[in-house]
């Protein structure tokens, strides 16, 4: 790797990821744009699944922000001075700060996932009561649903992202590369130094913790469905069981297709990147961009998921294409009203 010439971008680097980057971005805008104004100004903020979706909408605002520079940087960037103004702005607003919304989105779902069994728990509960779980389990699990504890939790993931930003940001200002490595485009921009690496497999163990955790909320709704199959409660609360196994069975979707496939490539990747194989290293680097990319592609595709999965989204969306009549606003408001009951 002490060869600045060694990692040469391909056509799937130079031209395919701006393409994809360039149709993301305006899709990804709109549709976060529009999701945000729906939750302001139509949506019932006071409950805790849309405290968690406000927060996952700014998240993906902030991935959506950063396509434009990451479409120059790929098609540009071996051709940019390493120093060069163009170079710093790719990477501090392109690749770090997509990287910190894609860990808080994550960290976000796994609570909004928790969030829906807790919701279940307490509907139909062996006392069907919201009181307190005795249990240290069951008394993390109720505070996942709670809107207070759900916007403390949201604004620790920001904090925590926020100094890991910052931390990050003035290590590499101090940290420069080498006169073997001119060009924006290169391997230390692209493995980073020796922290960011380190971050690096943290964030991978962050994302397994959240991805078992998800399964594990998948798995238990399960078997508690089957336990009380028999009981009354579940012909009662129908509706509830099976929109909850719906949204965590998405939730673990998402987490499976856009994000499972980068976090299991990467630490493969920093262990092959000791080799000094110029082809291998350009696969490698090749591999993990495409992977980011899929990853980023979960931000412009998340107010559509939101419109199939939310019947309180759907009905703001419907209405702001539509005449509202009193007649319009009080079904709405009854929707509201029995939605806030459940969730």
């Amino acid at each position: 790797m002490n060869n600045s010439s060694c990692l040469q971008p391909s056509p799937a680097t130079t031209v395919a990821l701006p393409i994809l980057y360039s149709c993301l971005f305006p899709a990804g805008i709109f549709g976060n744009i529009l999701s945000a104004w729906i939750f302001l100004r139509k949506v019932p903020t006071r409950r805790t699944q849309y405290i968690y979706l406000a927060n996952l909408v700014a998240a993906n605002l902030l991935v959506c922000s950063t396509m434009p520079f990451l479409a120059a940087y790929f098609a540009e960037g071996h051709r940019w001075p390493y120093e060069s103004v163009a170079c710093r702005i790719a990477h501090y607003l392109g690749t770090l700060v997509m990287h910190v919304s894609m860990y808080v989105t994550i960290i976000i779902l796994c609570s909004t996932a928790l969030s829906q069994y807790a919701t279940l728990k307490k509907n139909c509960g062996p006392q069907h009561s919201p009181a307190l779980p005795g249990t240290l389990h069951g008394r993390l699990l109720h505070e996942f649903r709670r809107p207070k504890f759900a916007k403390y939790l949201c604004a620790v993931i920001w904090l925590i992202v926020l100094c890991i930003t910052v931390t990050a940001i003035t290590y590499n200002v101090q940290e420069r590369v080498s006169g073997e490595f001119p060009t924006c485009y290169n391997i230390k921009v692209e493995a980073g130094e020796r922290p960011a690496m380190i971050a690096a497999y943290l964030a991978t163990l962050c994302f397994f913790l959240a991805f078992m955790t998800v399964s594990w909320s998948y798995y238990s709704l399960n078997r508690h469905l089957s336990r009380i199959q028999k009981n009354t409660c579940i012909g009662e609360k129908h509706l509830i069981y099976r929109t909850v196994k719906r949204n965590i069975l998405v939730i673990q979707m998402i987490l499976t297709v856009c994000f499972l496939p980068y976090h299991i490539f990467r630490p493969i990747f920093y262990v092959l990147l000791t080799d000094n194989n110029c082809p291998r290293l350009n696969y490698l680097v090749e591999i993990k961009n495409v992977l980011t990319c899929l990853a980023a592609t979960k931000s412009s595709l998340d107010p559509v998921i939101t419109l199939l999965l939310d019947k309180t989204f759907k009905k703001s969306l419907y209405g702001l294409f539509t005449k509202s009549t009193p007649e319009h606003q009080k079904q709405n408001n009854d929707i509201f009203i029995e939605l806030g009951r459940n969730m």
